[in-house]
């Protein structure tokens, strides 16, 4: 791990694109202000983050790239099916997943909600901001791997 200046890959769903901007200018902020650096790559949706996520792992172990953590942005909002139930599930595990079995840091960003006054709410840096607390979830897990001597991935 770069103990100076960590280095987190953000993978971002812009499927509902003024509350995602709203997101990432909240990680963005936690992230400029404790001085860490990071990379941006966007993805279709919710259901995709896990596999990018899985992606990138790749690269690292091929040496193509180093992070210290990544960040899983995204909204999923109730519709009138079930597809929201496998979304939200299958996001989550997959993430939970790629974070138990690798040990890797994984900020888990992804809004459910009921609608979308509910998710602006949440994403509004100057109300629930969870772009904000989601980065600094991040870091405090990098930290944790700092703690027992483990480089980034």
């Amino acid at each position: 791990m770069n103990k100076t200046k960590p280095h987190i890959l953000i993978v971002e769903s812009r499927y509902y694109d003024a509350i995602a901007e709203e997101m990432l200018a909240g990680v963005t902020g936690a992230l400029d202000a404790a001085g860490a650096s990071y990379e941006l790559v966007e993805v279709p949706g919710a259901f995709e983050l896990p596999a990018a996520v899985r992606i990138a792992v790749e690269a690292c172990e091929k040496g193509n790239r180093s992070f210290d953590g990544y960040i899983g942005l995204g909204c999923v909002i109730r519709g009138e099916t079930t597809h929201y139930d496998y979304v939200c599930q299958e996001s989550a595990r997959g993430l939970q997943d790629l974070a138990l079995k690798y040990g890797i840091p994984i900020g888990y960003g992804v809004l459910t909600c009921e609608n979308r006054d509910q998710a602006m709410v949440r994403a509004d840096r100057k109300q629930g901001d969870k772009g904000g607390f989601v980065a600094k979830a991040c870091l405090s897990m990098v930290a944790v791997r700092g703690h027992f001597g483990l480089d980034a991935q």
